[in-house]
């Protein structure tokens, strides 16, 4: 774990510390109502509540940092009839979708706690309204690169006993040693050259290590091969290039190099990690599993993959438009807004303040 992973687990062990007891509990209670009603009741383990709990903390935090981008937006539009009407707050979220989700990940035992295990998607829905007449949301929630790590090892047809995943630069020495009639063992020779000047990016490779050597994969990974996962509408704050930033009241785009390398590597690490490289275990494969693969396939339609690995819980996709904006991330622990009434009941709140909760 990284310095920056072991620093964001322990703000949001924080923050659960400042979550009122009755908020999450509440929470998970709706949601277990809310899926058996769609899908059967449903018992869940006293782990899986406390990460049901977590997934509380998580979303309601995305949703803050989502309204707090569409309210920034609206205040410098320069033409404020694109203003966006459509508060983004727990009153305009479609429960039961998320229910779903929120179910069958925490059986999974994914935990929005750690880093990038799972990343909460607010949805504009434009195909459905509150009574209010907004919009509402729905909010997907899709594994990062860590949580694909953890389900590929989970659902594993054989468990490795060691991954490795690297990044290969110019400067780099790399020698794949492929299997052969002389060779029973797919190996590689690997050595970074010069640790402080590598040079430029031309590739990646994994090493997927078994209790039979024999079995071991090696996975090779080309920049092309990299730069083709690329989504078409990649954001240049993340991929690098350009991007849009607000300069009194007016768009201006800008050059950023982004986080070029930390994308590349979670490309890389997809790949490794894919039922492709790492069988799956059909004896294993539970509802659970399905319907994130369905999740999957909702997402790729809408060429928003890359952003959910990248930014956990910080994107509203208009799924009319299919446009896509980033949110900056809020690093505050947030005041945890208190319970009132049910969705389609709420008078809608003033802009500039934390979505409240519907009544659970």
């Amino acid at each position: 774990m990284t310095t920056k992973e072991k620093t964001t687990e322990v703000a949001t062990q924080e923050e659960q510390k400042l979550l009122p007891a009755n908020n999450s509990e509440q929470f998970t209670s709706k949601v277990l109502r809310e899926f058996g009603s769609t899908a059967g009741a449903i018992q869940v383990t006293d782990y899986q509540r406390q990460l049901i709990q977590g997934y509380f903390i998580a979303i309601d935090r995305a949703l803050k940092a989502a309204e707090e981008k569409r309210l920034y937006k609206n205040t410098n539009n320069s033409d404020h009839t694109y203003d966006d009407p459509n508060p983004i707050t727990w009153n305009t979220v479609d429960l039961n979708a998320l229910a779903l989700d929120v179910v069958h990940y925490a059986r999974m035992g994914l935990d929005m706690m750690q880093s990038n295990h799972l990343s909460a998607i607010p949805f504009k829905n434009n195909n459905r309204t509150c009574k209010s007449g907004t919009k509402m949301y729905t909010v997907t929630l899709m594994p990062g690169y860590n949580g694909i790590q953890y389900i590929a090892l989970k659902y594993a047809l054989e468990k490795p006993i060691s991954v490795t995943t690297e990044l290969v630069y110019s400067t780099d020495t790399f020698k794949p040693i492929k299997r052969s009639h002389d060779n029973k063992v797919e190996s590689y020779v690997f050595e970074i050259n010069n640790a402080f000047d590598r040079g430029e990016i031309i590739g990646g490779f994994g090493y997927i290590e078994y209790k039979e050597p024999e079995k071991n994969k090696l996975v090779i990974m080309t920049l092309k091969d990299i730069m083709k996962r690329r989504p078409e509408k990649a954001a240049g704050e993340f991929w690098g290039g350009t991007k849009t930033v607000w300069e009194k009241g007016k768009k201006k785009e800008v050059e950023t190099d982004g986080w070029f390398e930390e994308m590349c590597l979670k490309t890389l690490k997809r790949e490794v990690y894919s039922a492709k490289n790492m069988p799956r275990d059909p004896k294993k494969i539970d509802d659970a599993y399905q319907h994130m693969k369905l999740q999957e396939i909702r997402m790729a339609e809408m060429e928003a993959q890359e952003l959910i690995d990248s930014n956990s819980g910080q994107i509203v996709i208009d799924i009319e438009n299919e446009s896509m904006t980033e949110v900056k991330e809020d690093t505050k622990p947030e005041k945890i807004p208190e319970i009132t009434d049910s969705i389609d009941n709420q008078p809608q709140e003033s802009e500039g303040t934390v979505s409240n909760l519907p009544e659970f």
